[in-house]
This record gives C-alpha cells, structure tokens and sequence, in this order.
C-alpha cells in the first residue's frame, strides 16, 4: 500500500520535482516500512509470548486443581453432611414377555387427594351415565368405604372397572390414559384436600394384567397381575387394595421428604453453633406437621396390619399380603415410621432449645424489674434522710 502511494506521488509531480527529490520520498517511505515493518513483528512476538504465559498458567492451575481434586475424593468417604440424605429407590416396573403382552391389559392407580365424598360421587356417576356404581362394604361402618364402577359401554371384550377408595385412591382397570384424565377431571367436585398434579403422576403405580390357563389361581409372577378364569370383583378389589396403599404411602413418603427438605439447614445450624432461624411458632406448626402425618400412617391407615375384611377370607388374605410383599409396603412403613422418629426428636430439641430461649429471657426481665425496684429503693432513702 505504500509503494502504491509512493508511485501516485512521484507520477503525479513528476514534471515538478528532481531527481534528488525523488530520492528523498524513496528513503522516507524505506524508513517508514522499515519501522512498520519492525512494529508488527514486535507486535506478534509479544502476542505470542502472552499466549504461552497464559497457556503455561493454565497448564500448573490445571495441575493444581487435579491434585486437590484427588485429596477431597479421598477424604470424602469419611466425610458426610448433614443435609445429604439417601435418595428413595426407584419404584419397580413390570417385566411382560411377547406372549403375555399380547393379551394383557393395564391397571393403574393414583392418589389424587386427601378422602372422596364417597356418596356425592355415587350420585354423580349416576347422573353421567357412562358408569355402574355400587358400594363394596369393608367394614362395619354404615357408609362405603369403596365404590365400584363398570363402564355401561364395551369397548373390547374385557371391561372396564373403577374403584374409588374413600382414601382419596383410584384403581383403573383396562382404562386408557384418556378416559383416565377424563375421570380425574371428574373427581375434583368430590375430592378433599388435592394434591399437587405432579405428585400425583409421580407416585402412581402401573401394572399389567392377564388371566392365567385353566386351573390355575390368582398371583403375580414378574411384576404382573395373572388373574384366575373364575376371578371375581373381590379379586380384583383385593390386588386394588395393595396398589391403593402403596400409593398412598408413596404420597406420604413425598410428604416426608419434603418435610426433611424444609428443616435440613436446622442441623447445620445447630452443628456449627449459629443462633436457630426459626421462631417458637414455625417450630410448633413443624410439630403439628409431624404429628398429622404420623397419624396418618399409623392410625388412619391399614399399613401396620392387615384389614378386618380379610379376616374370614383366606384366600384373598393370601392374595392381599403378596400384592403388599410386591411393593415391599411393611419395608418402607417402618423406614418411614424411623424417619419420623428422627424428625420428631430434632424438633423436641429445636421446641426445647426455644424454650429455655424464653424462659432465660423471663428471668433477664425479672432481674431487670428487681434492680429498677432497688434503684427506687435507694432514691427514696436518699431523699428520706438528706433532704
């Protein structure tokens, strides 16, 4: 560019200038590209001389970095925080070959709230006409603990059933996942207490179910429900029972854990000896908390035994208590009952940690009231004899 330059001005002022003014221009531009070129090589070997300091650098942190990272996955198996808890297995899933797929059907269950209005739901089916309801008595209360609904219309040679637990439970038999969002959408003028929609897709149970050959009894074999030829509704009501309480266990291990997620920064702060964040009234709800739900498990539920129902009835006895080892129900009642156990004396400490919070800040105001009395005191025996 330069040159380009420099041939522009000596064409154009030819006529006008000498040739010792040409050899001038011709040893300034040589000067000029000789320093221009000098400060772009100097330029690039200081570039370049960064670019390998800061590779270097970068290299030594990578080191650094890669030898604590070692020190603290060594050390870290002896070290364990407070706040980490085990994460809840995974739930098991059935295990269908080609040959049970092909005629098997599904059976799904969901907890969608705290208890169903039972006898406003039994009207309603009636009114929507698309169900059969009737009561299945469990007990000798007057009022049913189950309704049992079969689908007026056939879609395929199996029919379609619905048992509504008063627990706030659903067992679907043979229901697509379209009528089954139509029937949930259906239940919430009866439920009490909803749960969070993604609770509730999260802790369903889904099975398959087939019928077993000629001679053979209800069970379950690889995660799957084979049903007898001659199975009656109080079959079906039996394996609807186990899946109802296993997913309402599951609602309620939900519960829990989130429970623990709200109170996890207590242990840090009790284990490094910061003042508590919480005050004599959130910890007094915590109780109540606590206590609802462990009431809930262990005295509104049917977890710690087995149903009264069952009592005169073997066979369905034998079917309840397999359906309930499949979900390993007693298991997880008594990790659930020992969680609960430790929650509840953590927040004895926090209640009693609040209490005597209070109960020293009684006794700092009755020393203070006692030294004012004492202040006055000696005011006045001033006033009485050197006035």
């Amino acid at each position: 560019m330069n040159y380009t330059i420099q041939r522009f001005i000596i064409l154009t002022c030819r006529s006008n200038i000498n040739f010792n003014i040409s050899r001038k221009i011709n040893t300034v531009f040589t000067s000029y590209n000789h320093v221009l070129t000098t400060r772009v090589f100097m330029t690039k070997l200081s570039l370049q001389l960064r670019y390998n300091n800061l590779l270097y650098t970068t290299k030594v942190q990578f080191e650094k970095d890669k030898s604590n990272l070692k020190l603290l996955t060594n050390k870290g198996a002896n070290n364990y925080s407070s706040v980490q808890m085990k994460k809840r297995t995974k739930k098991r899933t059935a295990v269908s070959t080609k040959d049970e797929m092909s005629t098997a059907y599904n059976v799904k269950a969901l907890t969608t709230s705290e208890e169903y209005n039972l006898e406003a739901l039994v009207q309603g089916l009636i009114e929507q006409k698309l169900y059969v309801p009737s009561s299945i008595q469990t007990s000798t209360n007057s009022s049913p603990d189950v309704i049992h609904a079969v689908a007026k219309y056939d879609v395929s040679h199996e029919q379609r059933e619905v048992f509504f637990f008063r627990e706030g439970t659903i067992v679907a038999w043979n229901i697509s996942e379209l009528e089954c969002e139509n029937i949930l959408e259906f239940l919430k003028k009866y439920e009490q207490n909803r749960y969070m929609e993604c609770i509730v897709k999260s802790e369903s149970e889904v099975m398959c179910y087939s019928y077993a050959d000629h001679g053979k009894r209800n069970h379950i074999k690889d995660g799957n429900i084979i049903l007898a030829l001659n199975a009656t509704n109080l079959d079906k009501y039996t394996f609807s029972n186990a899946m109802a309480q296993s997913v309402k266990l599951g609602i309620w291990e939900a519960s829990l854990d989130h429970y623990i997620d709200s109170i996890a920064f207590v242990t840090e702060d009790l284990k490094s000896g910061r003042e508590l964040r919480m005050t004599q009234h959130e910890v007094l709800r915590k109780q109540g908390e606590l206590f609802a739900l462990r009431h809930s498990i262990n005295l509104s539920s049917d977890l710690l035994d087995t149903p009264d129902f069952y009592w005169e009835r073997d066979d369905l006895e034998r079917l309840y208590q397999e359906t309930c080892s499949y979900f390993n129900i007693a298991k997880r009642t008594r990790v659930i009952n020992e969680k609960l156990n430790h929650c509840v004396e953590l927040v004895g400490i926090l209640a009693m940690r609040l209490s005597d919070r209070h109960h020293i800040r009684l006794e700092w105001m009755i020393i203070i009231l006692i030294m004012v009395e004492v202040v006055f005191e000696i005011l006045h025996y001033i006033n009485r004899y050197f006035s």
